[in-house]
């Protein structure tokens, strides 16, 4: 298995056995306690970067770290395939699409491979947590990274969320068939898809940096019920802290 291949099974695993087959072997880790965010660094050699990396994720996006480019390419979206299944992977709640959808960044056309949830929010901005945060990840065949954030605002009840949630297995590495059509998924963006751009990492071990950062101006919203219950499912928290933003700007 290439490199690429090993990044892209970290971040896209359909269970937590997927991500220690990448590896080779398998080390724990978690949001609270000893194999809490605070010591991933600590938990593996392989995780070093969580600890000593300079462009890590999340981070809080505000205006003394933002600079206008008024030439920032549009996101060209093309997603037009179906989602055919949620998993629960230990960490978080997760649906696979079926091959085809794509997102176009720098001329690189990234499949689309699967979404995810994170409570509350991961990414900031100016200051702002959100009830939940989703992570639209796509990854090329090289193992190149993009991630497509969209926050969710409390607000009314979010249809798309709705079914998800109905389906969504309670116990870890449980997976079940789901369906929902293409024109959903696009539903469930905004319209108005201008966002913020930087470079960072994956914001679970293995921490590996050199990842499209592509979140979301425009939000849409979730029922405080809603975030809720995703609550419950996993009984704590599955956000990682935010990071020092360092030298990095934001691109708006």
């Amino acid at each position: 298995m290439n490199v690429g291949r090993i990044l892209v099974n970290t971040l896209v695993a359909i269970s937590l056995s997927s991500v220690l087959s990448a590896s080779g072997h398998g080390t724990h880790w978690g949001y609270t306690g000893h194999e809490g965010p605070q010591n991933w660094g600590s938990l593996s050699a392989d995780y070093g970067l969580c600890k000593s990396g300079k462009s890590q994720s999340p981070i809080n996006i505000t205006s003394s770290v933002t600079v206008e480019a008024g030439d920032l390419e549009k996101i060209v979206f093309d997603y037009n395939t179906d989602i055919s299944s949620v998993i629960n992977n230990g960490h978080t709640v997760q649906v696979n699409f079926d091959e085809g959808s794509t997102i176009m960044v720098d001329n690189i056309k990234f499949p689309l491979v699967q979404f995810h949830f994170h409570t509350p929010s991961e990414n900031q901005i100016e200051g702002k947590k959100f009830p939940l945060e989703g992570h639209f990840v796509h990854a090329t065949k090289d193992g190149s990274l993009a991630v497509v954030a969209l926050m969710f605002e409390d607000g009314a009840e979010n249809p798309f969320i709705k079914k998800v949630w109905t389906k969504m297995p309670h116990d870890a590495g449980k997976k079940e068939s789901l369906s929902i059509s293409a024109n959903e998924v696009n539903a469930l963006l905004p319209q108005d898809k201008s966002y913020y751009r930087f470079n960072g990492s994956l914001t679970t071990p293995p921490c590996s940096e050199g990842v499209r950062w592509l979140v979301l101006k425009n939000y849409t919203t979730i029922s405080k019920e809603q975030t809720k219950e995703f609550l419950e499912l996993f009984h704590h928290a599955n956000n990682r802290p935010i990071q020092s933003i360092n030298a990095r700007k934001v691109i708006k």
